[in-house]
């Protein structure tokens, strides 16, 4: 007979698991002996919560539910900021915890913390496997819940006396699960209103960037000829260089791409999930708003459409440009302000201060990275600069987290693009306050052998908060630091570094990095006394990018 972690294992290797991201504790050591004898890869990591940030950019990127693994109590806990990533993120993922022998208690209450109560308002459910026999069910379920509309974590702990009784018991196939097409009468009362519509404009949101649909969504813009913008998260959906792209909205107002979007008398809203700051704010005396998504809508005080179509996306919106191609007379309305908008968001790109401003800096990696590059970026003040003028040529090349919007991801979300992804160039972005929150994991990716360059900008301070600190009015206070030398840290866990000296020494040093292999952090020093200047006083000032067409 075999034992309860070698059902485990066998029911992850029956759902497609590659890799299980980990971090084991004794409570595992059944489990880790079963993965010995398995075909599943052995991540270890350094932290715990680096290990759920890898599983869940798995999912991210795959659609399938990434995979970590840790021990109980403290490692548990640890995966808690991971669970809400994935959960407000929409990332499948499935999290293994153990847990002391629940069918005797020879150390009492020892670490022994109720990890599934702790786990169940962060996930899509959590729950303790309670028998070997089981095993097959609860997996398959797990699976099947963390993949399917709305994608997120679920927690599974399996006990240490469960993981290693005997057990015998049939795993459970998976099968396909389909989306239901939105009703007829759905795609009649959009269609109704789209016809009407003197200013369309489409959004694409965060659920617009599942893998799945990059095809139907281009082929969607291109059919109806209305011109787009996107969310943080729902960038690339639909290629940046569309000459029907208008930009991101990586504001909740006043940015450039607002002059669109104020003047919109309707708004094809396309997989938005409420979790993202809001893109807009709908008012009363607002654009209308079309919700197509595989979930309805979420109400919320600036988020209320006037019209829904819920179902399989993709069904759906062929069916709306079945109904309306060619026949939208209103389509490009909005078009004549393109061009100045992103003339407007190029504006200093090039410009050879130095330190160097967010605006060339996000120009100079643009110029690095090939159109199927991947750019994975911590959370900080570069976030916006990136989300603003970064141009994305197909869907996940930035991946962004404008959800829980955590500090600390970034470079284990690029450690698990570059497993998916060896043969694309990978590039982490990390503000120095983000990087250092798990720059333990450098060594991970040298110990795997990747090719992983890591941009660490250096402002010492925690700089979005600085800005937030002085546009609120604040004194300047508290949030200064000191940061080690990064070229010799790098160097310390067996990587390569390398500083940026010049404005122009960017480009170059990006391109030795990735010309050299392996995994090479590249520093370079960021003025973000733009933050002010643009993201405040010039949109707040500034005469709307088209008077012309204002005048219309």
């Amino acid at each position: 007979m075999s034992k309860g972690s070698d059902l485990f294992v066998a029911a992850l290797e029956n759902e497609g698991a590659e890799c299980i991201f980990a971090l084991p504790g004794e409570e595992n050591l059944d489990v880790i002996e079963s993965l010995r004898h398995s075909k599943i890869k052995l991540v270890l990591t350094r932290h715990e919560q680096a290990a759920g940030f890898m599983a869940a950019t798995y999912g991210r990127l795959t659609g399938r539910a990434g995979v970590c693994l840790t021990t109980l109590g403290p490692g548990a806990l640890n995966l808690t900021t991971s669970a809400a990533y994935a959960h407000l993120g929409a990332m499948p993922m499935v999290m293994i915890t153990g847990q002391k022998a629940i069918r005797s208690s020879r150390q009492a209450r020892f670490q022994i913390v109720d990890i599934v109560a702790t786990m169940r308002p962060l996930t899509k459910m959590a729950t303790q496997i309670g028998s070997a026999q089981s095993i097959p069910t609860h997996v398959r379920d797990a699976f099947r819940i963390a993949q399917q509309e709305r994608p997120g974590p679920v927690h599974l702990e399996l006990p240490e006396d469960i993981a290693a009784e005997n057990a015998e018991a049939a795993l459970v196939p998976p099968h396909a699960v389909d989306v239901p097409v939105a009703p007829q009468s759905a795609i009649d009362r959009a269609a109704e209103l789209i016809a009407r519509a003197q200013r369309p404009l489409v959004m694409l949101g965060a659920a617009a960037s599942r893998p799945r649909l990059a095809e139907p969504l281009s082929t969607f813009v291109r059919r109806m000829g209305i011109p787009f913008f996107n969310t943080q998260m729902g960038k690339g959906a639909v290629n940046g260089g569309s000459n029907l792209y208008m930009g991101t909205a990586a504001l909740s107002e006043r940015d450039w791409v607002h002059e669109a979007i104020d003047r919109a008398d309707l708004i094809i809203s396309i997989g938005h999930d409420t979790i993202e700051k809001p893109p807009f704010l709908m008012g009363t005396q607002g654009p209308q708003v079309i919700h197509i998504g595989a979930t309805p809508a979420t109400v919320e005080q600036v988020y209320f459409p006037q019209a829904e179509i819920i179902g399989e996306v993709g069904a759906g919106i062929a069916l709306l440009a079945d109904r309306l191609e060619g026949r939208l007379p209103n389509a490009a309305a909005l078009l004549g302000l393109r061009e100045a908008i992103l003339a407007r968001l190029a504006d200093r790109a090039e410009e050879d201060r130095f330190p160097l401003t967010p605006q060339r800096v996000v120009h100079d990696v643009r110029s690095v990275m090939p159109h199927d590059g991947i750019v994975t970026l911590d959370n900080g003040m570069y976030k916006i600069w990136f989300a603003r003028n970064y141009r994305t040529a197909v869907a996940n090349t930035l991946l962004l987290d404008n959800a829980l919007a955590t500090m600390g991801a970034g470079l284990p979300s690029a450690i698990a693009a570059s497993l998916l992804n060896p043969k694309r160039r990978v590039l982490a972005v990390c503000g120095d306050g983000g990087f250092m929150m798990n720059s333990q994991e450098m060594e991970t990716a040298v110990r795997l052998g990747l090719n992983l360059v890591v941009l660490v900008l250096e402002d010492n301070a925690y700089g979005m908060i600085r800005w937030k600190q002085e546009v609120d009015g604040f004194a300047d206070f508290g949030l200064r630091f000191g940061n080690p030398d990064f070229v010799a840290y790098a160097k310390a866990y067996g990587a390569k570094g390398s500083r940026v000296s010049s404005a122009a020494g960017l480009v170059a040093g990006l391109e030795a990095a990735f010309g050299g292999g392996g995994v090479h952090l590249v520093v370079v020093p960021v003025d973000y006394s733009e933050n002010i200047r643009v993201l405040v006083h010039e949109l707040r000032t500034a005469k709307p990018v088209s008077d012309a067409f204002s005048k219309q």
